[in-house]
């Protein structure tokens, strides 16, 4: 058996049949990889001074299974295992890491094209797995979005999770295909144009199948998370956790050709190091960027409304790329539904929507009634394409008790209006699977864990999470196989008159955007955000060199007329959600309006216009 001096995490295939192996156990004195198959062999690894476990055997082909014994006495499988073909209690399994070849000229896309697509791999399609995706890129290439992001796919427990339970980071779910069908998915989105984005998790892994503790000091005692044991970054032997998670970012950016990662709860990452963990990861990701000459990118997603960490490093900030705003959703949620429970009771304003277009966070060192205590600092200063905005997400939606869907809570007027808001926004938007052509099938939570005690505390969990929200009745359970199936998608009502609609409506939003600069250039400089609070008006000014448009949204229940106030000019009606076409009651308002000061326009309930001012000659 060879060494080398420095090898990657985990099992590397090699030419000839030989593999590299690499393990992290500082506490362990004697490491060996036992090679279960297709030639049993046992061999020790050699140990450097970090702990790192290290050997290149041969007879050892792809697709070639193993375990490591630690100390000669317990069997783990491979903390860094690409592939868990027997679940994540089974052995590892060597996989190459050659990507197929004809998305080799894909060099990436610019932040501020992404229009982002949420997909549930097992919900979205009937078989449930990365190929099944490929046949359905077509439709999302002609409703217009430009990337899609997938929920996490890390090995879990069973054939049924979110994905937030993972315990390998490197391994792609055994039940959706596995490394392969990843593979051929993300080359076929690039042969289509579309960017992919993976969700990782990199907060805490699920607690079933995680053998990391058996290994090393990879988590703390020290901080605590909703979820389970918090990650070491910034104690003891912090600077190898870190890099087994470096090293899985780069890992799917690098041989999975993955376009940008979206990081999971990023407040629950408890890091006070002088250089945070979050720091370190994004110049390693940008320096990737300049290697590979393929744009990268890091999405956090935080509950902190802290805006370090998508302000560059120059200015203190952690330099990650584009941060998902809950406080856009809150804001545009309430306003359409009128909920006011748990963290919803921040908002209910005009203004608080309206802020959320003008800086980003709506809270920005204001007082908090949910969390007793100011929350946030400001976001002012930070360029709208850092922002990724959503009336409707995995969370926001499967958070909910039943996991029901805006579709079966509000209007169709309302759906129109809040896609209106969206998409018409200065910001990166993002669809929910199935929100496109109102889907009703609800998201509720599921798992499908093999420990009895662990389905019982997750059920448990689950009822109290509601506490706040005061919600009657009982949540789905979780472990049961129906309420899996029951947020499959139903794609056959896209033929139904009213989702055969509203696909064609989100279609023309967002040919409009990519089509009108000042739709498509993300700035909040050359944008202007008024609120009416008593007549439940926004109007969005939006503009590109000479070019005007408004947006005028209402979300009054009623028809009304609202006093509005644009540009002195004529103005083109380019789209009216309440025009018949749309299946609304009928538009209001004339094919052009002359402007001169304030002049009342009269509005059907929840519906908005699109106004592009005519250019003077």
């Amino acid at each position: 058996m060879a060494t080398n001096r420095y090898i990657r995490l985990g099992a590397t295939c090699l030419p000839e049949d030989r593999c590299a192996f690499c393990v992290w156990a500082p506490f362990s004195e004697k490491m060996e990889v036992h090679v279960l198959s297709p030639v049993e062999q046992l061999s020790l690894l050699n140990r450097d001074e970090k702990g790192y476990h290290q050997g290149v055997l041969d007879k050892v082909p792809p697709g070639s299974r193993y375990v490591y014994r630690l100390d000669g006495r317990k069997e783990r499988p491979d903390p860094a295992s690409r592939f868990q073909g027997d679940g994540v209690h089974g052995s590892s399994q060597t996989v190459a890491s050659e990507f197929p070849k004809p998305d080799s000229r894909w060099t990436g896309m610019p932040l501020q094209d992404f229009i982002i697509y949420e997909i549930h791999v097992g919900a979205y399609t009937v078989e449930g797995t990365f190929e099944a995706i490929i046949p359905r890129l077509d439709a999302l290439c002609d409703l217009g979005v430009t990337a899609i992001e997938l929920m996490p796919v890390a090995q879990f427990p069973g054939e049924r999770n979110w994905g937030y339970d993972g315990a390998y980071p490197f391994a792609a779910q055994n039940s959706y295909g596995g490394p392969e069908g990843l593979r051929k998915l993300v080359n076929a989105c690039h042969q289509k144009g579309l960017a992919v984005i993976l969700d990782v998790v990199y907060n805490h892994l699920g607690p079933e199948g995680n053998y990391l503790g058996d290994y090393g000091p990879y988590f703390t005692d020290r901080y605590k998370t909703p979820w389970g044991a918090a990650v070491n970054f910034d104690g003891f032997h912090s600077d190898e956790v870190r890099r087994f998670f470096i090293e899985n970012a780069l890992y799917w950016l690098g041989e999975f050709h993955f376009d940008a990662l979206r990081l999971d709860a990023v407040h629950a990452i408890l890091d006070f190091s002088a250089t945070p963990f979050l720091q370190e990861l994004a110049g390693a990701v940008h320096d990737l960027s300049l290697r590979l000459g393929r744009r990268h990118y890091l999405m956090p997603e935080s509950a902190l409304n802290d805006a370090r960490l998508i302000r560059i490093p120059e200015l203190g900030g952690f330099g990650l790329d584009a941060q998902w705003n809950d406080d856009f959703h809150h804001a545009l949620h309430v306003l359409l539904t009128g909920e006011t429970k748990g963290y919803y009771q921040d908002f209910g304003r005009m203004d608080h929507l309206a802020r959320a277009f003008r800086d980003g966070f709506v809270y920005s060192g204001e007082y908090s009634m949910f969390r007793c205590r100011r929350h946030g600092n400001s976001s002012r200063d930070i360029p709208a394409h850092r922002f990724v905005v959503f009336a409707q997400n995995h969370d926001q939606v499967g958070n909910r008790m039943r996991g029901e869907r805006l579709s079966v809570t509000v209007s169709f007027e309302a759906l129109k209006l809040c896609a209106g808001c969206v998409l018409l926004s200065p910001f990166i938007p993002l669809l929910f699977m199935g929100e496109e052509y109102g889907e009703r099938a609800p998201f509720p939570y599921f798992v499908s864990h093999l420990d009895p005690a662990l389905i019982e505390s997750v059920r448990d969990g689950r009822k109290k999470e509601f506490a706040a929200f005061t919600w009657l009745g009982e949540p789905p359970d979780p472990q049961s196989e129906q309420t899996f199936l029951s947020a499959k998608l139903d794609h056959s009502i896209k033929t139904e008159k009213k989702n055969r609609v509203l696909l064609a409506f989100y279609k023309e939003i967002i040919r409009l955007r990519k089509e009108n600069r000042p739709l498509a250039h993300l700035s909040k400089d050359t944008m202007e955000i008024g609120a009416r609070e008593s007549e439940e008006i926004l109007i969005l000014i939006r503009r590109k060199g000479p070019e005007e448009w408004a947006m005028v949204f209402h979300f009054g229940k009623e028809k009304a007329s609202r006093g509005v106030s644009l540009p002195e000019g004529r103005w083109i009606r380019r789209l009216d959600s309440a025009d018949t076409r749309w299946l609304g009651p009928g538009s209001l308002i004339g094919d052009e309006i002359v402007f001169g000061k304030e002049m009342r326009l009269d509005l059907e309930p929840e519906s908005f216009l699109i106004l592009k001012k005519e250019e003077e000659t």
